[in-house]
Order: C-alpha cells, then structure tokens, then sequence
C-alpha cells in the first residue's frame, strides 16, 4: 500500500505540487491524468525521491520512505519513463541486470531472471540478450525498458508516460502487456499520462490533477459519472457517456451463468466492443471464455444495451 500524506513541493515561490493525498491499494494499478504543468510527475518522482518534497511524506506499507537513504529506496521500486532510459552502450541483457547486480545477486540468478523476463515479453533471449538498444524497435525498446524495471521483482512500479513515443498500433500492445504484467506479478503499478483514453483504459482507479493539486481520485466510472471539478468533467468528456461506460467493463465482470449459442468472446474484452461483435454477427448472445479458453458464462445482446440505457 502507498500512502501519500499532505504532499507539497514548492520551488521558490512556485508551488508544483500542492497538499496531495491519496492512498493507492496494493496489487492495483493508478493512473494520473492531467494537463502539462498539472505536477503529476513531480508527485510520481517523490515518492522514489527522484525529488524530495518541500513537505508532507509517503509510506509504503506503513514505512515512512525516508527511514532509509533514497538510493536503497530506489532499489527497491522499479521506474520507466518515456524514452525508457536504456544505456546505450549496454546490451538488452545488461541492461535488464542493472538493479539485480547493485544489489549483489549472484550471475546465475541474474541469469536466470534475464532469462525469464526475456521470455515473458516475447523476446527470444538467443536472439535479444547481446542486441544492443539501437538494434531494436520502439515496441521492443519499450518491453526491454519495463522489463529492467521489474527485474529485482519489485512490489511497487512508478511509470512515467511509457508509450508517449509509440504509435497507436504499437501503444495498445504494450498497454496490453501491462495488463498482463500487472495480472500476473500483482505489482502496485502508478503511471502517469496526458491520455485520459489510456487512463480509464489501464487504471484501476484514476487521479486527475490540475494545477498541483488533486482534483478527484476514483474508479473510471465514477470520474465519468460524478466529476468532483469542471475540469475532470471537462477532461473526461461531456457528451453520451453510455458507450464510454461499456468500454469500462469487461464480459468477465457481468457474465451470466450458462453457455449459449453464439460467437465466443474473451472475458477481456469490454462490452463496447462485445457489442459491435454481436451486432457485426447478428448474434444475440455470446459465450464468454476465461484466460484457459474455457467458457465461464455468457452476456447478451439485451443485457448489454440495458447497461447503456441506465448510463444515460
């Protein structure tokens, strides 16, 4: 769990980031919104202590971050930004050991984790270990990036705009692979973006920020149905939110009970998207199959627009 408490930084007369506090549950993922200047990554970069707070503070499971010198601190929680800061003159390997090395693992565990994580993104360590970064794509680059952050397995990763340099086909990959990630390891993920689309798509719970200060803090549904501020209802948009709302919930989430006749459909994919399968099939009902590809229930073409209908 990461709690920040009352959190400020100013610079001279300038107050970045303005009595900030929210509590982030652990195993879930945050994202923070907000326009250039909003101070999001400011509040990102304190609580690794990239920047110190002019006041307030940050626990992690009940731990006040200072308690330790920020350098160990670091260790400890993994960090990608946009870019993804791989040294260059080190290859993807290297670069995935960094952290585990400063910490004193032994090469075959270092090896051994390289290994893994190479395999877990889809890059084969034959043919990706002694690559050096310039040898790869944006998407790669990018999976190398996470990958050296989550590399001394830690329980808190911070993200600053990851996919800002990636275009739309590449970026909603790797917004899926951290998904998957997420799933997977249980890691407590905050990432900041100026995307309020990519927001509601990847957080758990959204924080907008404008100004320096925390306007609203809130399950996507709830930022889109009851804004606190103008502004958050201005950034998540003031028009028919029905379809925003289905692509907010998955088939998983509502599934019935029940295999019917129809087409199969991923307990992933959100109702919006359902719904165009259904009406493109001319189906009234779809299975929905879990991650095993086993069915779990089913939604129907019905109970999907009475969900729309109920946003309006």
């Amino acid at each position: 769990m990461i709690q920040i408490d009352k959190l400020c930084k100013r610079y001279g007369e300038s107050t970045v980031v303005d009595d900030v506090s929210m509590v982030i549950e652990p195993r879930t993922m945050t994202t923070i919104v907000g326009t250039s200047g909003s101070g999001k990554s400011t509040l990102l970069r304190m609580i690794n202590r990239l920047v110190e707070p002019t006041s307030g503070r940050v626990l992690l499971d009940g731990n006040d971050t200072t308690a330790e010198p920020a350098y160990l601190l670091r260790r400890r929680i993994g960090y990608a930004i946009q870019g993804l800061g791989l040294f260059p003159h080190r290859t993807v390997a290297d670069n995935i050991a960094t952290v585990p090395r400063l910490l004193g693992w032994s090469a075959e565990r270092v090896s051994a984790r390289v290994t893994e994580l190479l395999e877990l993104f889809q890059l084969d360590p034959g043919l990706y270990a002694a690559k050096y970064p310039h040898e790869l794509s944006g998407g790669q680059q990018q999976r190398v990036g996470v990958a050296r952050a989550l590399a001394a397995k830690p329980n808190v990763l911070l993200m600053d705009e990851p996919f800002g340099a990636l275009d739309p086909i590449i970026r909603t990959k790797a917004q899926d692979d951290l998904l998957g990630i997420q799933r997977r390891f249980g890691t407590t993920i905050i990432l900041v973006t100026h995307d309020i689309d990519e927001a509601f798509r990847l957080g758990d719970r959204v924080a907008v920020m404008s100004q320096g200060r925390l306007l609203q803090h809130d399950r996507p549904a709830a930022l889109l149905t009851q804004p606190a501020d103008p502004f958050v209802a201005q950034l998540t948009g003031s028009g028919d939110k029905s379809l925003k709302l289905l692509s907010l919930t998955t088939a998983g989430e509502v599934a019935d009970q029940g295999i019917v006749t129809g087409p199969n459909v991923s307990w992933s994919m959100s109702l919006r998207n359902v719904l165009a399968e259904l009406v493109w099939c001319g189906a009234a009902a779809a299975t929905v199959v879990g991650p095993d590809g086993d069915p779990i229930g089913h939604v129907t073409l019905a109970s999907i627009l009475a969900r729309g209908r109920q946003a309006r």
